[in-house]
């Protein structure tokens, strides 16, 4: 099983996903490991990736689940996975792929991110990736008002249910 932990910045993919995979035991990627240098270094600078941009990022992803799927394992990527194209990008010809979107309201996204500290992503970009978000159809939604540990706790009830 694939699973594509999705959401803006903030609202605790890798955090969720690290302990999702704990409690699955299922290797964890966290997608901004593959971004290139330019695309952290642009995103650092405040400057809003592109279209462009992505397409290396999405490509090395697609990569990444495809030799997944093919050695038969299960694994959890966080993955902010904005727009639906992304998302299809992704896991095109991986099947078993989970979407599971991890929804909060702007203010807390906010909250969270000024709060964090050595993240690339600043919290004035927020905005930008809000603005792109296309939420998901047919995917596990999760409100981030809880705690992480009962989040990642929802999700893996709902993945079994699905599996």
């Amino acid at each position: 099983m694939i699973v594509i932990l999705m959401g803006a910045p903030g609202a605790g993919k890798t955090t969720v996903g690290r302990l999702l995979a704990h409690d699955l035991g299922w290797p964890f990627y966290d997608a901004d490991d593959f971004h290139p240098s330019a695309n952290v270094d642009k995103m650092r600078a405040g400057i809003p990736l592109t279209d462009d941009d992505r397409a290396p990022w999405l490509d090395a992803l697609h990569a990444l689940l495809a030799d997944a799927a093919r050695a038969g394992g299960n694994v959890i990527l966080a993955c902010s996975a904005l727009k639906r194209t992304y998302r299809e990008h992704m896991s095109a010809g991986v099947p078993d792929v989970h979407v599971v979107y991890l929804r909060g309201d702007a203010s807390l996204l906010r909250l969270r991110m000024a709060r964090r500290s050595g993240h690339f992503m600043p919290v004035k970009l927020l905005q930008s990736q809000l603005d792109i978000l296309e939420e998901p159809e047919g995917a596990i939604v999760c409100d981030i008002d809880a705690p992480p540990e009962a989040i990642a706790e929802q999700i893996k009830e709902r993945l079994i249910g699905a599996g």
